[in-house]
């Protein structure tokens, strides 16, 4: 309901009000003074206090009048005082008790509404945020536990390799080889530090400009060639040659990168990837599809969240810190694009639409 109708609403009923207020001060007045003509032992429809009334009509007339505007603004400004201090405790319901459900009078039905829809967005968007900040914490947690487990294995290979001065080439290069991989996650982990970082503190902003996106998605393909192969993993690309698109490059690419990331990541051993393109009027559909395991209609409402990840287990390193995705969601939506996720029968899609223009 906007605020117009909710102005028409309340005039209305505040006109209704207006006039039976109105019309119980007249008859209020007219039955004062005849209790008045009573009491002076006066027939109220006698000739002579007909005669007596009419020749002072232009003194009682607006006598009355003057009465009775009185009486109706007293009536009402007492009235718009409760009315007023029942929208101030309003407010500090809203403020403070999340509990409690704001209550007006029936005036002001459309104001209690208005309030209550307030305060139960506010509710839900401080729970939403306590959420967020638990799920930060708890993944800080891990990654700061975690982190314990490469420092102590980098510092042991390194203290073994400077002190057994008789050890064999192949032991060296083994001891080598434990600490370069321990080293990799442990960039890993800070890596996810930063990037939870970045996302607190940081607003995307768009920079706009006409890109090939073919070309940078087949350059994307050709970059993620060494992750495939580790998993024999093909990946088709089906669009047309030479798609344009206006947007911001850098940002569009982070989003295609984590997709194709993902897709690396939880896809079955030798199976193969498709990235097609569908292109309408006024927007273009991206869709990454590959084979793995169904993702539950539960993880989907939820996949785009900040901080969430499918497998939440702190030895799992497919999950990354559960960023991805939302800053993904984030960036498309600022392109006033959509992005969206199915999964059924062991298939994944990540679906992007974009507008052209």
């Amino acid at each position: 309901m906007n605020k117009k109708d909710i102005q028409k609403r309340l005039m209305g009923r505040m006109l209704l009000r207006l006039f039976f207020l109105a019309a119980i001060t007249f008859f209020l007045i007219i039955g004062g003074m005849l209790i008045i003509l009573r009491l002076e032992g006066l027939n109220p429809m006698s000739d002579g206090v007909l005669n007596w009334i009419e020749g002072r009509l232009l003194l009682i007339a607006p006598a009355c009048f003057a009465l009775s505007i009185f009486i109706i603004f007293c009536v009402q400004w007492k009235q718009l005082v409760s009315y007023l201090a029942e929208v101030a405790e309003a407010v500090l319901i809203i403020g403070e008790d999340e509990h409690k459900t704001v209550e007006l009078s029936p005036i002001l039905l459309e104001t209690q509404e208005q309030f209550n829809q307030v305060r139960n967005k506010i509710k839900a968007k401080e729970i939403a945020v306590r959420e967020a900040e638990q799920r930060k914490n708890d993944l800080v947690v891990y990654l700061a536990h975690d982190l314990k487990t490469p420092i102590s294995s980098i510092i042991g290979y390194l203290t073994l390799l400077k002190d057994e001065k008789q050890i064999s080439r192949e032991m060296h290069d083994r001891y080598v080889a434990i600490a370069l991989k321990n080293s990799e996650r442990l960039d890993d982990y800070i890596n996810e530090f930063f990037e939870i970082t970045r996302f607190n503190l940081s607003y995307i902003s768009l920079n706009y400009s006409r890109i090939n996106l073919t070309r940078m998605l087949e350059q994307l393909v050709f970059e993620f060639q060494p992750m495939l192969s580790e998993k024999n993993l093909g990946c088709r690309l089906d669009m047309p040659a030479g798609l344009e698109l206006r947007c911001d490059a850098d940002k569009i690419q982070r989003v295609f990168d984590n997709l194709i990331r993902n897709a690396v990541n939880y896809s079955f051993e030798n199976s193969e990837i498709q990235i097609t393109a569908t292109v309408l009027d006024t927007a273009v559909t991206l869709s990454f599809v590959n084979s793995g395991n169904t993702i539950s209609a539960e993880q989907l409402e939820r996949i785009f969240e900040q901080f969430y990840r499918l497998d939440a287990s702190r030895s799992s390193r497919t999950g990354g810190a559960g960023l991805g995705l939302a800053i993904a969601k984030q960036i498309v939506e600022l392109h006033e694009g959509r992005i969206m996720a199915t999964s059924h029968d062991d298939t994944i899609c990540f679906a992007v639409e974009l507008p052209l223009s």
